[in-house]
């Protein structure tokens, strides 16, 4: 079997992390090497490929050559451009999120996957993140979710609108649960640092009944990325950061008014973004769903558009 070649298109902060994991699932003995690197800042590039031993190419296009797969970690509006020019060198794809800049991009890039029978994979980590993957096999028909995902102002990814940015993550687990996407939206932005909206509030309505709060802001202290799914026995509570996760459920002696009893449920944290690229090389060796992920990212891309639409206009000042 020959060994799948891995490189990486952007290594900024998330490109730079990806690089990390190509290398820690090579040492671990998958059979993977990292092709190697290619990034605007020539600079940067040539570091990070000899921190690990590897190439850098002086531009997507010699890189592309001497690959089978990529990881697209470039800013939101070049995802389109460097996506298409992949899939057209018959390379399979796994990009950060969101998939692209708009949804007609976004299903451009797919229809051009399912053209050429390419893996296409959007990086929405928190799907791999070991407390989503423990809860979402237990949450059925819930009626009201509740997410808060929270942070300071970042150095990076503010060439989207925090919904974009933060959001989708939320947007993706949500609709892969319940199926579905929906169908009413009510929700308030505010740009605060930015010329884009920083901090954002989603009500959420689904065809199966279920309504979701969400916000996200990336204009706070303390970091907080929290989700509580509510359903008629009890209720369901995720930290994305600690990796954990509890079940709330009511309890009732014969005579006794009802009480809540809360237990954790107790499983092994694991290294989301490297679950991720398991996935991804997985998609690649097996080819029985090569876009599904990428299908799920235009709807929560999908739902992200409209949650923007439906936020009125900022009243102007003075």
């Amino acid at each position: 079997m020959t060994r799948l070649r891995i490189g990486v298109v952007g290594v900024g902060h998330m490109g730079r992390c990806h690089v990390e994991k190509v290398a820690a699932l090579r040492e671990a003995g998958a059979r993977i090497d990292l092709a190697g690197v290619v990034d605007l800042d020539a600079g940067r590039a040539g570091e990070v490929a000899a921190a690990h031993a590897s190439w850098a190419a002086p531009d997507a296009a010699a890189l592309f050559r001497e690959s089978d797969a990529v990881i697209v970690a470039v800013p939101t509006l070049a995802h389109h451009e460097i996506v298409s020019a992949a899939l057209d060198a018959d390379l399979d794809v796994l990009v950060e999120k969101p998939i692209a800049h708009s949804v007609e991009e976004a299903t451009d890039l797919v229809a051009r996957a399912d053209r050429r029978g390419r893996v296409l994979r959007v990086g929405h980590v928190e799907w791999f993140n070991a407390a989503t993957r423990v809860i979402r096999s237990r949450v059925c028909a819930p009626r009201f979710v509740e997410v808060r995902r929270l942070g300071p102002f970042p150095s990076r990814g503010t060439d989207v609108d925090v919904v974009r940015d933060l959001m989708i993550h939320d947007i993706d687990i949500l609709q892969q649960v319940l199926g579905e996407e929906p169908n009413r939206i009510e929700a308030l932005g505010v740009p605060v640092i930015t010329d884009r909206v920083d901090i954002a509030n989603a009500r959420v309505s689904f065809p199966s009944g279920c309504i979701a709060d969400l916000t996200a802001s990336r204009v706070s202290g303390a970091p907080v990325r929290k989700m509580h799914f509510f359903q008629q026995d009890g209720f369901f509570s995720i930290d994305f950061l600690s990796q954990r996760a509890w079940v709330y459920r009511r309890v009732r002696e014969r005579d006794a008014w009802p009480e809540v009893e809360k237990e954790r449920i107790h499983f092994e944290p694991e290294d989301a973004l490297l679950m991720q690229l398991r996935a991804f090389v997985d998609d690649v060796e097996k080819r029985d769903a090569p876009t599904a992920s990428a299908h799920s990212a235009v709807g929560a891309l999908r739902t992200a558009q409209r949650v923007i639409e439906a936020i009125p206009p900022q009243p102007e000042l003075g």
